[in-house]
């Protein structure tokens, strides 16, 4: 039975990586840019119906909604090679296509004014699922769309699918991020990732620009080839729900091995080999034997998250939490055979590996957006426009909310690291109470 996932994208870098995923997802189906099975596959195995349906002539169509509050994005889907795979209803433009203004609040607040037409979009999808295992969400922290628009469905589809799992793939900025109140924004949407998510794929665009130079030898990266980097990484993280296997066939139980504790939900990826089609030092196939790949998974230029990641290689590339057994599952999944001759020109590695990872490491990235929104706040800088919206009428207090539940996150993650974390540290405070009855006995004395 298949365990259907919508997937909702949200402003400009949500929706440019959904189209970039959506594309991938064809190739590796056989599905042609109408919407069509291609005459050769044939072969089957694979489970289209996890993120396809059909329709009534047969074409399968994303299980997708696409929203936006500015149209420029949107159009160029509309507008491209793939636009007849889409479902039409499930496109949202706000009619007023201003956009949010690279401001969390503003994105925030027109979720109310768009909240009944998403959700219909939303509950449609849904009734039209089997057996609906949960959502997909696209999105940037950054900007305004994605983090607030992102916020404010996180949290309404918590409220209203209570049961069913909550994914993001979420784009984080890069330390030189060129828009300003970037750490504004990406501080209120990471208390939405932590309260209203269940899992977290954190994709560093620092680290997704040193891949393509490191690894794709183009120094100056653009959006649509970064793009298509999350997109590989998606296709192969979904791989063993598409081709199912032995193990991980379902979004929970891939969820369930790798997120210990409901809080430390924040996944980090790794991916080799990278190759590009139109650069040639990116060309070569390379050795790709399972335990080549395995070692290249743990270095960190393969990594999305670069900064977290140097400290792991500081702690000998991989330490592993005292409370629990050294974990480090292996899941063999098959390819599409629709990406090899004769398929395709191209000639892909014979084994590619994609890890994610659960490390207490992530929490540097979190200190980095702390760091950097005290550097604004201190100087109240570029505040009159979020205290222009609804959620910053009464005052500042948002803010001070999401700075207290991200602190908390940290602690949450510097906590993983003792051997007491699963008793709440009633270890260490027994032992504690254990030194001073000792020391009282000796000064009695």
């Amino acid at each position: 039975m298949p365990r259907e996932i919508i997937t909702l994208q949200a402003g400009q870098c949500g929706n440019s990586v959904g189209s970039e995923f959506w594309q991938q997802l064809c190739l590796e189906h056989g599905i042609n840019q109408d919407g069509n099975l291609e005459d050769y596959a044939t072969e089957g195995g694979d489970r289209k119906d996890v993120f396809f349906y059909q329709s009534d002539d047969t074409r399968y169509i994303p299980r997708a909604i696409l929203l936006d509050l500015e149209p420029r994005v949107i159009a160029g889907i509309q507008s491209g090679p793939y636009k007849n795979i889409y479902n039409p209803e499930n496109f949202y433009v706000h009619k007023s296509g201003t956009g949010a203004g690279n401001n969390w609040a503003a994105g925030y607040a027109m979720g109310s004014q768009v909240e009944e037409e998403v959700l219909d979009m939303i509950d449609r999808e849904a009734d039209g699922s089997d057996s609906l295992e949960g959502f997909m969400l696209l999105h940037s922290i950054a900007g305004g769309t994605g983090s607030g628009l992102g916020s404010f469905l996180l949290e309404r589809l918590n409220d209203r699918f209570p049961k069913k799992l909550i994914q993001t793939y979420s784009v984080f900025p890069a330390k030189n991020d060129t828009v300003v109140v970037q750490p504004y924004n990406s501080l209120l949407a990471l208390r939405r990732l932590t309260q209203n998510a269940d899992s977290v794929v954190v994709l560093d665009n620092g680290a997704l620009s040193r891949i393509a130079a490191d690894t794709l030898h183009i120094q100056e990266p653009s959006f649509s080839q970064t793009n298509r980097l999350v997109s590989t990484v998606m296709s192969a993280s979904t791989t063993t729900l598409r081709y199912p296997g032995y193990m991980h066939n379902d979004l929970v139980g891939i969820v369930a091995s790798l997120i210990p504790t409901p809080r430390c939900h924040f996944l980090q990826t790794s991916y080799t080999p990278f190759t590009g089609d139109n650069i040639e030092a990116a060309k070569t196939v390379r050795k790709t034997t399972v335990l080549d790949v395995m070692r290249r998974l743990l270095q960190p230029k393969n990594q999305m998250v670069h900064k977290s990641l140097l400290r792991i290689r500081e702690r000998n590339l991989a330490n592993f939490i005292p409370w629990g057994p050294a974990s480090i599952q292996v899941a063999l999944t098959r390819t599409s055979p629709y990406l090899h001759p004769p398929y395709t020109t191209r000639v892909p590695p014979r084994v590619s590996g994609l890890m994610l990872a659960n490390h207490t490491g992530i929490a540097t990235l979190f200190k980095r957006i702390v760091y950097q929104y005290n550097q604004l706040r201190k100087r109240n800088a570029f505040l009159e426009q979020y205290k222009r919206e609804e959620a910053f009428r009464d005052g500042l207090g948002q803010f001070d909310e999401a700075k207290e539940v991200v602190m908390e996150l940290i602690k949450e993650y510097e906590e993983a690291e003792r051997s007491d974390y699963l008793s709440g540290g009633k270890e260490e405070e027994a032992a504690n109470a254990g030194a001073d009855q000792r020391t009282d006995g000796v000064t009695g004395r």
